[in-house]
């Protein structure tokens, strides 16, 4: 880069309004003729509907509110970790079969259906249901702590 090849970076002079009428914005100086926003000081508030019912009143108010510490998980039922063959899985193996997006995102897995073989599994979560068929059919469980917080 040569000192010819810079561009200027300061901010062009602001339109000089009102100024005769040779300037193109002279007499009412681009504010339109007569009316509340020709005026100085004129114009409405932020929000303001001319007297109707503005928009930000019309809508329910939301209610609760949602934790800035939360965690979302990746959900895995127990009948889609029958599709993986291996006995030690873990969330690289998930993503590998495809059933969850991320394995830097914190997994949980859900009781929904059955587990017919011995599994070693190692997730971040576990749903109390998912636990005791695991352990039934002889599986052993390790909890990984989930400090990444995926939003």
């Amino acid at each position: 880069m040569k000192i010819h090849e810079l561009k200027v970076t300061a901010n062009p002079d602001k339109k000089r309004v009102g100024r005769g009428i040779g300037s193109g914005s002279g007499k009412t100086a681009g504010r339109g003729t007569k009316g509340q926003n020709a005026r100085t000081g004129g114009g409405v508030r932020v929000g303001f509907e001319g007297g109707q019912n503005p928009l930000a009143k019309r809508l329910p108010k939301n209610r609760g509110f949602r934790s800035l510490n939360r965690i979302s998980y990746q959900e895995v039922n127990l009948v889609q970790l029958t599709q993986i063959k291996t006995s030690t899985i873990d969330a690289i193996t998930l993503q590998a079969a495809g059933l969850i997006k991320s394995a830097s995102k914190p997994v949980k897995v859900l009781g929904n259906g059955d587990i017919d073989r011995k599994i070693n599994l190692s997730v971040q979560a576990i749903s109390g249901q998912a636990r005791t068929k695991i352990e039934q059919a002889g599986g052993t469980i390790e909890l990984i702590s989930s400090r990444v917080t995926a939003k």
